[in-house]
């Protein structure tokens, strides 16, 4: 999987209140939630993000509460990726689910500026600011996490995978 965007820069401990704010929790729709992605942090996100743009953050991305409606919306918002230096775990995994792909690399988080360009070989966890020239290497997925995310979320592997064996 190779991802290539301009940057989008937040700080330490961006909650998943943040990322889609609870007063639009009463839909699940991926295009309306993309809408609201992030409105309470930058007004302006939602206007300037371009499909396969890249999300770097500091520390605890996605804290709060375990719903799947944040990794959503920045996936629908045409997020390719997200960096971070760490991840809240139930967030971790709820973006896995639904096929958000993540990085965790401090070194890339301190270094990569907001508007930067940077691609991403998510197969190999190489990170590459092209603005910069700097290379950061990332712990890559396993193979049966990268299918998951290749699939679109496990949701749609499951489907896959059971299409495979003449499933239903």
């Amino acid at each position: 999987m190779q991802f290539r965007g301009t940057v989008f820069r937040y700080g330490r401990d961006i909650d998943t209140d943040v990322i889609i704010p609870a007063r639009y929790l009463n839909t699940s729709d991926p295009a309306e939630l993309a809408k609201h992605c992030f409105e309470d942090l930058d007004t302006t996100f939602t206007s300037r993000v371009k499909p396969g743009d890249i999300v770097v953050a500091d520390e605890n991305f996605g804290c709060g509460s375990s719903r799947e409606h944040a990794p959503v919306a920045i996936k629908a918002a045409g997020v390719s990726c997200v960096i971070a230096k760490s991840f809240a775990r139930i967030f971790y995994r709820n973006s896995i689910n639904m096929g958000l792909p993540i990085l965790e690399c401090p070194e890339a988080a301190d270094a990569i500026s907001e508007g930067d360009v940077v691609s991403v070989d998510a197969d190999t966890g190489t990170i590459t600011d092209e603005t910069t020239g700097a290379t950061f290497q990332a712990q890559p997925f396993p193979p049966f996490i990268q299918e998951i995310i290749s699939d679109g979320g496990l949701v749609a592997r499951t489907k896959r995978v059971m299409a495979e064996k003449g499933g239903n």
